[in-house]
This record gives C-alpha cells, structure tokens and sequence, in this order.
C-alpha cells in the first residue's frame, strides 16, 4: 500500500512511539488519526501535523469509546485501513507483590485494549477492501522479566492474540502482525537506567523514530507478512555472549 493511501487509527499516539508514527505517516501523506487520554498533548500534535491528522480521546478499554473512534475517523477520512495498536501502561511489581486489580488494570490497556480495536476495526476495514493491523507488544513478548508479571503477561498476551486475529482475519484481506520494541527512549522509561541497554549488541536505547521506521515498512511493504514478530530492540533477546575457556 502506498503512504498516501493509508487511513489510520493511532492508539496512544500523543507522544512517544505513536507520536513519532503518526509524524512518519502523515508526513508520507497518509491520514491518520491521533488517539490517546492526553488530550493537550494529543491535539498539540494534529495542530503540527496539520490537515492530515485529526484528534479523538480514547481509553482503549471502552469498547463504546472505540466504536466511536472508527465513525469518527470514516466521518473524517473513509474507511479504515490501518491501525497502530500502540497504547500502554508500565507496572512495575512481580508475582507475589502486583496486587490483583493493578494486574487486571495491565491487562485492560495492554492486551483488552488490542483486542477492542481490532474488534472494532473490522467492518471499516472490510468496506476499505482489506488494511493492515500492527499491534505493539514488546521483548517482554519473546522473553520473561522479572518484577513486571502484569506487563509481561500482557505483552505476551499481544503475541498470542496477534496470530489468532491473523488466522480469523486472512479472509478479509487483513494482515495482523506484532512489533516488539526493546528499550526505546520515551516517556515510560524515564528513570530506567542505560545500563539495561549496555549489554546488548547495539549498546544503546532506541529512538522513536527507529521504531516508527519499521512500522511504516509493516504497514506499506510487508504485504507477504501476517502473524508474524518484528523486533526492533538493538539485538536484545539475540542472546547472550559468554567468555570463551582460556586454553
């Protein structure tokens, strides 16, 4: 699909990673609109991007909320043809110390929330004559954390619901594929240490922009691709290199 052929929905775009994919589409030419309980932030954005961003609020939660969001985008710009999956919450705590109603507060944003939007998306996309889903999970979607059991199972829980949404999908011409971003620089990892980056291959955090790069190649030229993971992580779970026996 070509940049100016894309009519996109956006979830947490306000800033960070969505932000950066929003700019990156519209730039392109694509309509996109920006989605997100920020609504300063959020409504700053469309005002830079100018006629090919429009703003709505959303809890990706609310199932009413996205029903909303898709008439008001169609109203805006046609039917749907893509969609960021791309809002989410950090929780910091581990098995025996994430109290329950915060482990399924997670769940509702990371995991409830993507299912939501591909639920509602479906029928505008079947008038578009088909679109493309990215759903943002994680490394935490490929590997364990310790101290994040909420957010890992969420993530998790994205890959697994990418592949089903992928197989239900195919017939309508909907391509379903998850992102998992390593550590990138954005408002929900302020304060954690460059460290956990020093290890890696590419010993650094990503940008948003690099992230948003692969985004756009998913939606635009990844037309074989459907329930399939794209890591953007700077070599992160690639493994791990040991020191090798002195002879």
């Amino acid at each position: 699909m070509e940049m100016n052929e894309l009519r996109a929905i956006l979830t947490g775009a306000a800033r960070g990673i969505g932000a950066a994919t929003a700019r990156l589409l519209a730039k392109g030419g694509g309509r996109v609109m920006v989605t997100d309980v920020l609504d300063e932030e959020g409504m700053a954005l469309v005002r830079e991007l100018g006629p090919n961003a429009v703003y709505q609020r959303l809890d990706v939660s609310d199932a009413q909320g996205w029903q909303a969001t898709v008439e008001a985008a169609e109203a805006a710009f046609g039917p749907v043809n893509a969609l960021f999956n791309n809002a989410g919450i950090l929780s910091f705590g581990g098995v025996t110390d994430c109290a329950p109603e915060e482990f399924r507060r997670v769940l509702a944003v990371n995991l409830e929330g993507v299912f939501l939007g591909m639920r509602a998306v479906v029928l505008s996309m079947r008038r578009a004559g088909g679109g493309t889903i990215v759903n943002v999970s994680s490394t935490a979607g490929l590997q364990g954390y310790g101290g994040l059991a909420a957010y890992v199972s969420s993530k998790w829980g994205v890959r697994g619901l990418t592949k089903a949404a992928a197989l239900d999908l195919a017939p309508d011409r909907i391509r379903v594929v998850s992102l998992h971003p390593g550590p990138i620089r954005t408002p929900m990892t302020d304060g954690v240490s460059d460290e956990i980056a020093a290890t890696q291959p590419i010993p650094r955090f990503g940008e948003t922009e690099e992230v948003a790069r692969m985004a756009r190649f998913l939606f635009t030229e990844a037309t074989y691709s459907t329930g399939s993971e794209f890591v953007v992580d700077g070599g992160a779970v690639t493994g791990q290199v040991l020191p090798l026996p002195q002879s």
